[in-house]
């Protein structure tokens, strides 16, 4: 009885231990979902602001017309993307394509003074900081969960049931980084 007893104990524990693990994988992986729905919810967003933001600038900046294009394709493709990499990408070429808007709306003091673009431009600049804020929080869950996923013996846990490395949002070949360059 004293060894059965041992024996039962010992497997209720690695059992208890098991499912842990398992539960503790379900809810990094959970918090990486909830993290990468933020960044929807943002890019949600700022891709609502963007058709009034455009007409905006239209008005003054007409001969702009290819930049204020590039804005709505931009806008248009980050939409469409399901993959996480078509996703980063999108979300990067419509960065780059407000922050040339932005850049060349400083030569029209007339729209720089203009109450409605104002407006959208701090909106627009309070939904970046956001977009930057969830995917911090995004990369940061998603390295919790990678960590966990690769570390012995998890790892034996998460491939048996599947947990799979989430990829990180990473910004595309140091775009974002760069200056913008406006060219008259």
């Amino acid at each position: 009885m004293n060894i059965l007893t041992i024996v039962i104990i010992l497997a209720v524990a690695v059992v208890l231990w098991l499912v842990g693990l398992f539960n503790r994988l379900v809810t990094l992986r959970n918090r990486a979902k909830e993290a990468l729905s933020d960044i929807d919810v943002q890019s949600k967003r700022r891709y609502d602001l963007i058709p009034n933001l455009v007409e905006t600038v239209k008005g003054y900046a007409a001969h702009e017309k290819n930049l204020l294009e590039n804005v709505t394709a931009a806008r248009a493709a980050v939409m469409g993307p399901q993959g996480m990499k078509e996703k980063m990408a999108a979300e990067n070429a419509l960065s780059q394509t407000l922050k040339s808007l932005f850049a060349v709306a400083e030569n029209y003091p007339q729209l720089k003074a203009n109450e409605n673009f104002l407006k959208l431009q701090d909106e627009l600049s309070d939904t970046e900081n956001k977009m930057m804020a969830a995917r911090r929080f995004y990369n940061a869950t998603v390295r919790d969960l990678n960590t966990k996923i690769e570390q012995f013996p998890t790892n034996l846990v998460a491939s048996s049931f599947g947990f799979a490395v989430m990829e990180f949002f990473e910004v595309e070949d140091g775009k974002e980084r760069e200056v913008v360059a406006v060219k008259f």
